[in-house]
């Protein structure tokens, strides 16, 4: 009584979103290795005017300021960085693909941890994009709970259907 075909479908939809956010991180990380500073002030200008932000707003200063003020040193950071979380998004996506037990842990732990980041951002101020990170967040992390109880159960159920072994002497 293992994880059935519907449970495994998820899974890998799950699998595939996870991808998705290591390639989007990877190509953002590659894109400001390989910008020039200008056109990263520029870009972050374009980024903050694109997302409808308000300029006079502290995060969209903080992120004009931070993006005029790299170095070389720390645009090899924010490649660093985008490289490790690439990498633990593809590990946890190959995991889920497999349905592997520790990436469904993995998923579930790594989900609970930007939930509260997610929330407090909601509670700042209500958009379609926030209430959309914030639902899909919270259904990865139920699913993945979901599926953990599911296998313990499967387990304990198959542990008590099983004979007992006899030995013949």
């Amino acid at each position: 009584m293992e994880l059935n075909f519907k449970m495994i479908r998820v899974l890998k939809a799950v699998a595939i979103f996870e991808a998705l956010k290591g390639f989007l991180v990877l190509f953002a990380g590659l894109g400001v290795f390989f910008m020039t500073h200008e056109k990263i002030k520029a870009s972050a200008d374009q980024l903050v005017k694109h997302l409808h932000l308000n300029p006079a707003h502290v995060f969209s200063k903080i992120i004009i300021e931070v993006a005029g003020h790299l170095t070389n040193k720390r645009i090899h950071y924010i490649l660093l960085f985008a490289l490790l979380y690439s990498l633990m998004r593809f590990v946890e996506s190959y995991g889920l693909w497999f349905a592997r037990r520790w990436a469904e842990w993995f998923a579930l732990v790594s989900g609970c941890v930007y939930l509260p980041i997610e929330l407090f951002e909601l509670a700042k101020g209500l958009t379609w994009f926030k209430i959309g990170l914030v639902v899909i967040n919270l259904l990865v992390v139920l699913y993945m709970a979901f599926v953990l109880k599911h296998n313990v159960k499967a387990k304990m159920l198959k542990k008590h259907l099983q004979p007992p072994i006899s030995r013949a002497d």
